[in-house]
């Protein structure tokens, strides 16, 4: 599952995947806020999509800690055009 930021207005959202990266590592969230130094409640808090915004320091130690790039934790995903499908 991956939290969804949908943005105000007509734009499209981030999406973050770090519900999909912690499953794919077999590593739980209060594990990898012990590695990199946040909170349980703020990664929650990115993790569910309600996060307005990341530092790039957390993003680094996040990118270090599950041994991937920034594009692989979150996404842009475009506001559909009329009558077509949301991207998956």
């Amino acid at each position: 599952m991956t939290g969804d930021a949908p943005a105000s207005g007509d734009e499209g959202y981030i999406e973050v995947r770090l519900d999909d990266l912690l499953r794919e590592r077999g590593m739980t969230l209060t594990e990898l806020s012990h590695r990199v130094e946040v909170t349980v409640v703020n990664l929650s808090v990115l993790k569910n999509g309600r996060a307005r915004a990341i530092r790039f320091s957390t993003l680094v130690r996040l990118c270090d800690a599950l041994g991937c790039q920034p594009g692989d934790l979150l996404r842009y995903r475009p506001k559909p055009i009329d009558g077509e499908p949301p991207a998956a």
